[in-house]
């Protein structure tokens, strides 16, 4: 990193709460943020995959930061089955998935989704769907693309 892009720590925190608090204004809160020489380290539990990428993203945008450690952990509310049938249930709404071809499992927060699409796009689509239901912490795509 360039000698005019670093700053000290206690500046790079506070524009990182800042970013922290604008774009996760509830589970901000939840998320602690730890620098040394520049390296952030994200620490907590969120609900949702997107609020852990987001925090990530906010942070490493930020004047002088070198490098970004993200250790939140997804701590989910729902349970197994609930997952599972968001899960169906938003593919039977979307008109880019066939519902009836793809098959979901359920181990605790984690989803494994088995079947056959059209395309690539159903495939990626799929998963997508899958990552947005809450309390998903993982998803395994073992969709196969067969027209």
């Amino acid at each position: 990193m360039p000698a005019i892009d670093e700053r000290p720590d206690p500046e790079i925190a506070r524009d990182a709460v800042a970013a922290m608090k604008s774009l996760l204004p509830i589970s901000s809160e939840n998320i602690k943020i730890v620098l040394k020489n520049g390296w952030v380290t994200l620490e907590g539990q969120v609900e949702w995959q997107y609020q852990k990428n987001t925090a990530e993203s906010a942070v490493r945008r930020i004047k002088g930061v070198k490098g970004v450690t993200n250790s939140i952990v997804l701590k989910p509310r729902a349970q197994p089955a609930e997952i599972k049938k968001k899960i169906q249930e938003a593919f039977k709404r979307n008109a880019e998935v066939d519902a009836n071809r793809i098959f979901v499992e359920t181990e605790g927060s984690e989803v494994i989704l088995k079947g056959t699409v059209r395309s690539w796009i159903e495939r990626e689509e799929a998963e997508r769907v899958a990552w947005s239901a809450p309390g998903v912490t993982k998803v395994e795509d073992r969709i196969v693309v067969a027209p």
